[in-house]
């Protein structure tokens, strides 16, 4: 079992801004406040279920995925961190966001690829690795090791994660895993209220440090920063 509380570096949206009302309402969960929401009205019947996992985290991107601290690590410190590493001037990201399926899932993601994307999150990647308590036997196994790629293992045994360098990929997910008949459907619905958000461009430009409390919590944020562009 993980040791906790956990820790994760995320991507999340102005609290207030248009996309993090679209996130939090589609997941029926404020991760600022740690509270529950109505869904919109018009959203299926089960929805609650469809949400259920990435309810669970909030409404974010992965930069640096869930970890325990380290021995001699502590939250003020890595709050300290966090601030230090948004205050660094650097290239700030920005993509055209859209609607799409992902491994299985339906997430909002980038319309092409980005290279100063790719170097934020291979950054928060290093930068950050130092707080992070090395992975127990039972957390490396709940990656599935064997379904994944030589290069992902790699990953997983040096940085924890195995979706990170060149395996990253920017993903704000929306759903848990459909069936891709359930998706056909899904994603012109989630597409169509997308759309009133009105967001042709994002500027990936915030870093949100979000703290779970035990196994059965959710994920909320604790802190959170605007990154200072070069």
């Amino acid at each position: 079992m993980a040791s906790y509380p956990r820790y994760a570096l995320y991507y999340a949206p102005a609290p207030g801004s248009a996309l993090d009302r679209f996130g939090a309402e589609m997941l029926g969960y404020d991760a600022y406040h740690g509270s529950d929401l109505p869904f919109p009205e018009g959203m299926p019947p089960d929805w609650r279920e469809v949400t259920q996992d990435p309810r669970k985290y909030g409404f974010h991107a992965t930069l640096k995925a869930p970890i325990a601290l380290a021995e001699g690590k502590t939250e003020a410190g890595l709050v300290g961190a966090c601030g230090a590493f948004a205050g660094t001037p650097r290239q700030i990201p920005v993509i055209e966001p859209v609607i799409d399926s992902i491994s299985g899932f339906i997430a909002m993601i980038p319309a092409r690829p980005s290279a100063d994307l790719q170097q934020l999150a291979a950054d928060v990647t290093r930068d950050f690795d130092s707080f992070r308590a090395p992975l127990t036997p039972q957390d490396r196994a709940r990656r599935n090791p064997e379904r994944l790629t030589p290069r992902q293992v790699d990953y997983l045994d040096r940085w924890g994660y195995p979706y990170v360098m060149e395996e990253f990929r920017f993903h704000m997910t929306l759903t848990g895993r459909l069936e891709t008949a359930r998706r056909e459907v899904v994603v012109p619905m989630l597409r169509e209220r997308f759309a009133a958000v009105r967001l042709a461009t994002l500027a990936v430009d915030r870093l949100a440090l979000f703290r779970q409390d035990d196994a059965a919590s959710r994920f909320r944020i604790i802190a959170h920063w605007p990154l200072r562009a070069a």
